[in-house]
């Protein structure tokens, strides 16, 4: 990676940003553009600055991370930052209503310093944070409970917006497999397999692998709990 990856954190508590300030800083690939307090100045400084990269607490005071998220994910100007959203612990409603809104991923709070710096570099590239299938599980876990709000949008589109091929590839994506290991399950070569994952992230209008997943399981093309397609087991 030739270019700085600029990062903007998040978090209400000083010590926290301090941290991760600390950790990220010693990168030479990385660099910090700014810190927020609150989830308006997140917004703020996301607008002002254009990170690639947001670290998003979830509950910081004036507005939350979800909101604060959905409001950058939003915005046509930040098309190219993502959002990782901060949390104490993985299975949490609350993040997954950032995913939702656009998050590429969440980060455990007590994750260790190489976590941290991959998920920044991971996010950077484009790619989701889906392994080690957290995230999945995450996903499964809210979609089918009976608070959840199905996008029905997604369930419009998908049958007649992807081909055959597309969906399949769509749910090996809800699976958490890479595109090597798609394409090595569909006897493609991985550039046919990205050229794929293209075109399905334009016909949904995703910003990442992270919202296909949401997508294939508010539509109901994967369902929560069942076994993403023949074959597939979705690495943990």
């Amino acid at each position: 990676m030739t270019d700085l990856i600029r990062v903007l954190i998040a978090d209400d508590h000083s010590l926290v940003r301090a941290g991760f300030q600390s950790v990220l800083s010693i990168e030479s690939d990385i660099t910090v553009v700014g810190e927020a307090r609150t989830g308006a100045e997140a917004v703020a400084l996301a607008r002002e600055e254009a990170p690639d990269v947001v670290l998003m607490d979830v509950r910081m005071p004036e507005m939350d991370g979800l909101e604060a998220t959905r409001l950058i994910t939003s915005d046509p100007r930040l098309r190219g930052t993502r959002v990782v959203v901060l949390t104490t612990f993985d299975l949490d409603e609350y993040v997954f209503g950032a995913l939702r809104a656009g998050a590429s991923g969440f980060l455990l709070k007590g994750a260790e310093p190489a976590a941290l710096i991959e998920a920044v570099r991971t996010v950077a590239r484009g790619d989701a944070l889906l392994e080690p299938g957290a995230t999945r599980r995450l996903i499964e876990a809210y979609v089918g409970q009976p608070h959840a709000d199905p996008a029905p949008a997604a369930r419009l589109v998908l049958p007649s917006a992807l081909t055959s091929r597309e969906l399949e590839i769509l749910t090996l994506i809800a699976a958490g497999l890479t595109n090597t290991e798609i394409a090595a399950r569909l006897f493609i070569s991985p550039l046919t397999c990205k050229s794929h994952v293209s075109r399905i992230l334009a016909k949904l209008d995703a910003r990442d692998r992270t919202q296909l997943a949401v997508i294939a399981y508010e539509s109901g093309l994967v369902v929560p709990g069942q076994p993403h397609a023949p074959g597939v087991h979705p690495a943990d």
